[in-house]
């Protein structure tokens, strides 16, 4: 189900609400939420906790004994320990670290390959989805140090296809390779963009291009003005299919849902990009 599944759709792109609450991740970054709660102070047993007792033994008057600062001085910053530096390799069930997220993605494809590929966009390459850490095998799980291995997927937007390569960490090898077709993992951000982009230049974003004008008093003109999640749209699951999307699930389709950056949702729904044919739809 979409994030915006609670919205009711209206017309072709009806502008909803400021009252929504703003989904998960929807804070206008590619990286996920980024709102921490601000920090009251330093944890016992961190620097700064260590560094506020050093100071009052030194100053030795009453006012640092008792949390506060002579007067006239503002209070000294507290001191934040810096992340470790992380390995190039990890060990055991460790996520990935950079490096080897870095490596296993050179690795996974021989420079044929990639060349005779195609991406979103329709350059030469294929479109990379995801890295994971892969599950250790059955006769491995007594194993005292099983291989450290990663699964990296692709989508090739020339054949239509998933592509997946099981690499061994430690050795470089590549151990299992996947070509399937009709399957299709959740899009990626690059993947929404590009939908984005497609109803933009599209007739049928007309409509999602007068909503932003009349909530914002300027015009639409790139994805970037908007924060925009999708999903994978099938023809399997639904009774009626516009021709332009009959091919939806062989084709890599995306629904998308948009948000106004840090402004209201407008709903867009009813609109499907078929990615592969580079084309829009309208369904409903």
């Amino acid at each position: 189900m979409l994030a915006g599944a609670a919205i009711a759709v209206t017309g072709t792109a009806v502008m909803i609400g400021v009252t929504l609450p703003d989904p998960a991740g929807a804070d206008d970054t590619r990286r996920g939420p980024a709102g921490a709660a601000a920090a009251t102070g330093p944890a016992p047993g961190e620097r700064g906790d260590r560094g506020a007792q050093d100071g009052e033994s030194a100053q030795g008057d009453g006012s640092a004994r008792n949390g506060g600062s002579a007067a006239g001085q503002a209070p000294e910053p507290g001191v934040v320990e810096g992340a470790p530096a992380e390995g190039e390799q990890g060990i055991g069930r460790d996520p990935l670290t950079d490096g080897e997220l870095e490596r296993v993605e050179k690795l996974a494809l021989s420079p044929s390959r990639f060349a005779a590929g195609r991406d979103v966009e329709g350059d030469r390459g294929l479109q990379h989805l995801a890295t994971n850490l892969s599950e250790i095998q059955p006769s491995e799980v007594d194993d005292a140090a099983p291989p450290r291995r990663a699964e990296v997927s692709y989508y090739d937007y020339k054949s239509d296809e998933l592509v997946t390569k099981t690499v061994d960490l430690a050795t470089g090898k590549v151990e299992r390779t996947g070509v399937l077709k009709g399957v299709q993992p959740s899009p990626t951000p690059r993947e929404n963009r590009e939908a984005t982009e497609l109803i933009l230049a599209s007739p049928l974003g007309e409509g999602l291009k007068k909503d932003y004008q009349d909530a914002m008093g300027k015009p639409l003109t790139s994805a970037d003005q908007l924060w925009v999640n999708g999903g994978i749209y099938r023809v399997d699951r639904e009774e009626r299919v516009p021709g332009a999307l009959a091919k939806c699930g062989t084709h890599r389709c995306v629904r998308v849902t948009s948000k106004v950056r840090n402004g209201p949702w407008i709903d867009t729904r009813d609109l499907v990009v078929d990615l592969s044919a580079r084309t829009v739809g309208r369904i409903g």
